[in-house]
């Protein structure tokens, strides 16, 4: 066991909600604080064009929100792939995944194209016209990316694979699932259970399998042999089998959609996880639909099994850019990274834009 601490120091944050974040207990990674002075550090662009394989015209392919990073260490650099909407098409523009590059975790240098995007190729029934959104990375013991994303082509959000070697190309493997049914119901969010491994957060075998929580209504889970294909645990009845659900009265009320990618920990499997609050019946303290953030811990010995949660949220909106935006009172965690002594937690803003928060705690890992 090593334990990995952050010794930076950062101001703490001042909430204006009616009901506070709950105290993060000891199996949980808190102390996140975001960065004030310079969130949020990712805005849509609208000077950069590309032109789009399918419709055969150039696109500002980032004009209309840039949000739901994604982010791993390679070779000293922190990089970031991340969600990009442009203004054409039926569902609120196309989304493509563009890549940001930073030596500081603060401050980003992205590319001029996407490098992940719908095209006329063997997936495009799944991805076109919605596009392809919220990318969620981790890599193998030899240095392979698995990125699973969700696949939107206006009627279903779909759950795919792709893999890379460098994070600039890109293999597309479709589907997650492997049978039909799986294939053609809605879902999203694959978070890949991982174990840290200096900067490198690297997928694990448990019991000799790779394990995966997804969705975004419940929480289930699946299990794989190889990264590519995976297969849900099923309840009695052949259903998905859900392993966090949404509760009364609480931020998580409406759904409870998986954050960054599953981490291992000397206490369990924690997983960082996004809730919504459901009107007439959340928190009250919290606006109706507001996007907010929990924690949840799973045994290690079997990773179906609820050990705890926490009760509350420990990150939520409370700046204007995270109020106001395309989708209001969102805070949507997806990118986690361990990177020179300090946790950085990258999230979307109102779908619009993309913040980071740095946190001063410790945690144990195996």
């Amino acid at each position: 066991m090593r334990k990995i601490l952050v010794c930076a120091t950062i101001s703490s944050i001042i909430f204006s909600c009616t009901n506070p974040p709950e105290q993060i207990q000891s199996w949980q990674l808190g102390g996140f604080v975001k960065v004030d002075s310079l969130n949020p550090i990712l805005t849509p662009d609208t000077s950069t064009l590309f032109p789009d394989p399918i419709r055969n015209e150039e696109v500002k392919w980032e004009g209309k929100d840039v949000f739901n990073p994604s982010t791993v260490v390679r070779n000293d650099t922190l990089i970031m792939l991340y969600r990009a909407e442009d203004f054409v098409g039926s569902f609120n523009g196309t989304s493509r995944i563009g890549i940001a590059f930073s030596v500081d975790g603060l401050n980003f240098s992205r590319s001029d194209f996407p490098v992940f995007y719908p095209d006329n190729d063997h997936v495009k029934v799944y991805e076109w016209e919605g596009g392809v959104e919220d990318p969620r990375l981790v890599e193998d013991e030899k240095g392979r990316y698995y990125m699973t994303y969700t696949a939107y082509d206006g009627d279903k959000a779909r759950l795919l694979i792709a893999t890379s070697d460098d994070l600039l190309n890109w293999t597309k493997h479709g589907s997650v699932f492997s049978e039909e049914a799986d294939i053609n119901t809605w879902t999203k969010s694959g978070a890949i259970v991982s174990k840290m491994d200096g900067s490198r957060m690297v997928a694990a075998r448990i019991n000799g399998k790779y394990w995966m929580y997804f969705g975004d209504s419940d929480v289930f889970l699946a299990t794989s042999n190889d990264l590519i294909t995976w297969n849900p645990l099923e309840d009695n009845e052949g259903e998905w089998l859900p392993v966090l659900k949404t509760r009364n009265g609480k931020f998580d009320s409406e759904l409870v959609e998986p954050g960054p990618p599953a981490i291992i920990t000397d206490k369990g499997i924690l997983l960082i996880y996004n809730g919504k609050n459901k009107p007439d019946a959340g928190d009250p303290g919290l606006p109706d639909g507001t996007y907010a953030a929990g924690q949840a811990l799973y045994s290690l010995e079997d990773p179906k099994t609820l050990l705890t949660r926490s009760d509350g949220f420990f990150f939520f909106p409370t700046k204007d850019y995270e109020i106001t935006g395309q989708v209001n009172n969102v805070c949507f965690v997806e990118g986690l990274s361990y990177y020179k002594g300090k946790w950085f937690l990258y999230y979307g803003t109102a779908d619009s834009k993309i913040a980071v928060a740095v946190s001063n705690e410790s945690i144990d890992f195996l």
